[in-house]
């Protein structure tokens, strides 16, 4: 209930922070990720499952670059108005969705 209350700009910024954190601590884990694909393949969870995890991997960082590119157009002083704000937003998170599920489908 507190977080509804947060424009949307705002929630994208925390969240932009908090995948990038997390993929700077996925750098020390001790595997890459093509080791822990095969990982939650080998434990038989059925297709919807693997699909379901292989999401949730990819959602992180499709995000964090789509947000990052519309970092970028605003370093270049486009899209700073406020009705462009939430349009750009809406933009990243439909293409976060659709790739990240493109790509747990492969």
């Amino acid at each position: 209930m507190f977080l509804c209350s947060w424009p949307l700009p705002m929630i994208m910024s925390a969240s932009h922070r908090g995948t990038g954190m997390a993929m700077s601590g996925a750098l020390f884990l001790p595997w890459n990720f093509e080791t822990y694909l095969e990982f939650v393949k080998s434990l038989y969870l059925g297709p919807a499952l693997i699909y379901t995890a292989k999401f949730v991997l990819t959602l992180p960082l499709t995000y964090h670059m789509f947000n990052g590119i519309r970092h970028l157009s605003w370093d270049l002083g486009k899209g700073m108005k406020i009705h462009q704000l939430y349009q750009s937003g809406v933009a990243v998170l439909v293409l976060t969705v659709l790739c990240s599920a493109g790509l747990a489908a492969m």
